[in-house]
């Protein structure tokens, strides 16, 4: 599905150039699960970005779907990004002055789908991840799992090909958190390509291959045995 190829990134501040990437070289198939672990700072995040075409790398090359983007501007990138690929971040992003049904169904007002089949797609996917019954609630009167379950159907709603989750568990509790695990493992289970960056073995477990990073660059990959 992608392929990362001498692929860096460095950021320049007040004369000082930091280095986040330093010649990554992955590959991602279509419906894998990946789990990208590390110490802090050693580059995630950055490579989530990268992936999600939220930021570009300084030099390397890009491919997905076996199309170089590399040197892609932000209207290109953000084509391509609306099409396949979903976001679950930590921190939920959902807005306040939403229902839960409209916060997922703003997902698609960007994809432009007629209202009947909007509703039609929130109602499926509320029930898939077990929010149907807060479909008229706000985020506020939420429990941080269920604002996750919201966050996880916002993700999916558009039929994504790829899902990217930074750290999604990184907010909830310890059930709660497995209960957004077992959602992504059910959606990978269904074709859907997750690439997940995390702190926790425990959850990293779910996934088929674990990414380690240190300093920027990709140490070793560890495949799951089946």
């Amino acid at each position: 599905m992608l392929k990362l190829h001498n692929l860096s990134r460095t950021y320049q501040s007040d004369e000082v150039e930091t280095m986040a990437l330093n010649n990554v070289n992955i590959e991602i198939k279509q419906g894998e699960f990946v789990a990208i672990m590390g110490p802090s700072g050693c580059g995630k995040s950055t490579l989530l970005n990268i992936i999600g075409m939220l930021d570009s790398p300084t030099s390397g090359d890009y491919l997905f779907q076996e199309e170089n983007i590399a040197g892609y501007n932000e209207s290109k990138l953000a084509i391509i990004r609306k099409h396949n690929i979903g976001f679950i971040f930590q921190s939920f992003n959902l807005i306040d002055e939403l229902t839960v049904a409209e916060n997922i169904e703003l997902a698609l007002l960007y994809h432009k789908v007629p209202a009947a089949e909007r509703k039609a797609r929130v109602a499926k996917v509320m029930d898939k991840v077990g929010i149907a019954h807060r479909a008229n609630h706000m985020p506020s009167q939420l429990s941080g799992g269920q604002q996750q379950r919201v966050a996880v159907a916002r993700a999916v709603v558009g039929n994504q090909s790829m899902i990217l989750a930074d750290e999604p568990t990184g907010n909830l509790d310890s059930a709660h958190g497995q209960e957004v695990m077992e959602m992504l493992q059910a959606l990978n289970e269904e074709g859907t390509t997750i690439v997940m960056v995390t702190h926790s073995p425990s959850h990293a477990d779910y996934a088929k291959r674990t990414i380690n990073l240190f300093d920027g660059q990709v140490i070793t990959q560890n495949i799951k045995a089946a």
